[in-house]
Protein backbone atom coordinates (compact mmCIF):
# COMPACT_ATOMS: atom_id res chain seq x y z
CA UNK A 1 0.00 0.00 0.00
CA UNK A 2 1.12 3.56 -0.95
CA UNK A 3 1.28 5.94 1.83
CA UNK A 4 -1.45 9.09 1.90
CA UNK A 5 1.70 11.13 1.21
CA UNK A 6 2.61 9.59 -1.46
CA UNK A 7 -0.58 9.25 -3.26
CA UNK A 8 -0.99 13.03 -2.61
CA UNK A 9 1.99 13.92 -4.11
CA UNK A 10 1.01 11.67 -7.27
CA UNK A 11 -2.36 13.69 -7.42
CA UNK A 12 -0.85 16.82 -7.39
CA UNK A 13 2.03 15.95 -10.02
CA UNK A 14 -0.94 14.44 -12.34
CA UNK A 15 -3.17 17.12 -12.12
CA UNK A 16 -0.84 20.20 -10.99
CA UNK A 17 -2.20 22.52 -14.44
CA UNK A 18 -5.60 22.12 -13.22
CA UNK A 19 -4.94 23.02 -9.70
CA UNK A 20 -2.96 25.88 -10.71
CA UNK A 21 -5.63 27.25 -13.14
CA UNK A 22 -8.73 26.56 -10.05
CA UNK A 23 -6.01 28.52 -8.17
CA UNK A 24 -5.22 31.37 -9.98
CA UNK A 25 -9.47 31.82 -10.95
CA UNK A 26 -10.48 31.84 -7.32
CA UNK A 27 -7.50 34.71 -6.65
CA UNK A 28 -8.57 36.98 -9.97
CA UNK A 29 -12.35 35.92 -8.83
CA UNK A 30 -12.69 36.31 -5.60
CA UNK A 31 -10.03 37.53 -3.57
CA UNK A 32 -8.16 40.31 -5.55
CA UNK A 33 -8.44 43.59 -5.08
CA UNK A 34 -9.32 44.01 -8.75
CA UNK A 35 -11.72 40.65 -8.28
CA UNK A 36 -14.37 40.08 -10.84
CA UNK A 37 -17.26 40.68 -7.60
CA UNK A 38 -15.61 44.55 -7.19
CA UNK A 39 -15.94 45.09 -11.49
CA UNK A 40 -19.51 43.78 -10.75
CA UNK A 41 -20.40 46.35 -8.06
CA UNK A 42 -18.65 48.79 -9.83
CA UNK A 43 -20.48 48.53 -12.69
CA UNK A 44 -23.77 48.93 -10.93
CA UNK A 45 -22.72 51.50 -9.02
CA UNK A 46 -21.68 53.44 -12.38
CA UNK A 47 -25.34 52.82 -13.61
CA UNK A 48 -27.03 53.77 -10.45
CA UNK A 49 -24.69 57.28 -11.17
CA UNK A 50 -25.62 57.94 -14.23
CA UNK A 51 -29.46 57.16 -14.06
CA UNK A 52 -28.44 59.84 -10.93
CA UNK A 53 -26.82 62.52 -13.64
CA UNK A 54 -29.62 61.87 -15.91
CA UNK A 55 -32.14 63.27 -13.33
CA UNK A 56 -30.04 66.18 -12.30
CA UNK A 57 -29.76 67.12 -16.07
CA UNK A 58 -33.45 66.85 -16.61
CA UNK A 59 -33.90 69.31 -13.74
CA UNK A 60 -31.31 71.39 -14.61
CA UNK A 61 -32.59 71.82 -18.11
CA UNK A 62 -35.95 72.57 -16.41
CA UNK A 63 -34.66 75.17 -14.27
CA UNK A 64 -32.85 76.72 -17.16
CA UNK A 65 -36.33 76.92 -18.99
CA UNK A 66 -38.00 78.36 -15.95
CA UNK A 67 -35.19 81.09 -15.47
CA UNK A 68 -35.53 81.98 -19.14
CA UNK A 69 -39.49 82.16 -18.84
CA UNK A 70 -38.84 84.41 -15.22
CA UNK A 71 -36.36 86.55 -17.36
CA UNK A 72 -38.91 87.24 -20.11
CA UNK A 73 -41.78 87.48 -18.37
CA UNK A 74 -42.00 89.44 -14.69
CA UNK A 75 -46.06 88.16 -14.18
CA UNK A 76 -44.15 84.64 -14.27
CA UNK A 77 -42.65 85.76 -10.95
CA UNK A 78 -45.73 86.75 -9.49
CA UNK A 79 -47.46 83.39 -9.90
CA UNK A 80 -43.91 81.77 -8.68
CA UNK A 81 -44.24 83.35 -5.59
CA UNK A 82 -48.31 83.24 -4.95
CA UNK A 83 -47.60 78.78 -5.70
CA UNK A 84 -44.55 77.98 -3.98
CA UNK A 85 -44.06 80.71 -1.00
CA UNK A 86 -47.63 81.81 -0.85
CA UNK A 87 -47.06 85.32 -1.28
CA UNK A 88 -50.59 87.79 -1.98
CA UNK A 89 -51.68 90.88 -3.21
CA UNK A 90 -53.19 92.92 -0.88
CA UNK A 91 -56.29 92.60 -1.78
CA UNK A 92 -56.70 88.64 -1.73
CA UNK A 93 -56.74 86.19 1.05
CA UNK A 94 -54.83 82.80 0.83
CA UNK A 95 -56.47 79.52 1.54
CA UNK A 96 -53.79 76.18 2.13
CA UNK A 97 -55.44 73.00 2.04
CA UNK A 98 -53.45 70.43 3.26
CA UNK A 99 -53.46 66.15 2.84
CA UNK A 100 -51.03 65.60 5.94
CA UNK A 101 -52.79 63.55 8.57
CA UNK A 102 -53.56 65.50 11.72
CA UNK A 103 -52.45 64.20 14.60
CA UNK A 104 -55.48 63.63 17.33
CA UNK A 105 -54.93 64.95 20.85
CA UNK A 106 -56.62 63.37 24.11
CA UNK A 107 -59.51 65.24 25.61
CA UNK A 108 -57.01 65.60 28.52
CA UNK A 109 -55.38 68.39 25.51
CA UNK A 110 -52.11 65.90 25.61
Amino acid sequence: MKSKVKIIADLIGHHKYLIVVVIGVAVVGFLDENSFMRRVQLDMQISDLKSEIAKYAERTEADIKQLNELKRNPQSIRKIARERYFMKADDEDIFVLSDDPRKETNAIGE
